[in-house]
């Protein structure tokens, strides 16, 4: 008859200080920002094109070039692609570099907001709650991490 004691299980090792379980909610973040990047190299790309979906305001404190801020958003873009899906590894660093791009992202849009409001606001409250699912997922996954 087999014993039922086979050892200490895989999934139960003590987790390292830099790679945490992942949870639901930062898989969800890591999703998001995949998305949330995706859409702002899109938008970045037809800023650079001079597309005539933008409006040209006047007077505007933040004003520069449609072709600055589509590099802005274009280059932004792709680093919060990437940082998503290093969020996807459950490195630790991946999630605090998430924090940073995601701010700087709901940042990059708020100045956004006089070329295109509907698109830019839309991308602030998906910067935004990026910001808030990594920080409760890392929050989640740290007291799994004490417990196991």
């Amino acid at each position: 008859m087999a014993s039922d004691t086979i050892g200490p299980k895989a999934g139960r090792a003590k987790p390292s200080p830099t790679h945490a379980p992942t949870s639901d909610i930062t898989v969800l973040a890591a999703a998001l920002m995949i998305f949330g990047g995706t859409m702002a190299i899109l938008e970045g790309v037809a800023a650079i094109a001079k597309d005539d979906l933008f409006l040209a305001t006047r007077h505007y404190v933040f004003e520069f070039s449609l072709s600055g801020w589509g590099w802005v958003h274009l280059v932004l873009g792709i680093v919060i692609v990437l940082a998503g899906c290093a969020v996807l590894t459950g490195a630790l660093w991946a999630s605090y570099f998430g924090v940073f791009v995601a701010g700087l992202g709901a940042i990059a849009n708020f100045l956004w907001v006089p070329y295109y409001p509907l698109w830019a606001m839309t991308l602030v409250a998906v910067n935004i709650f990026i910001v808030w699912a990594l920080c409760t997922g890392m929050h989640r996954e740290a007291a799994e991490g004490q417990t196991a």
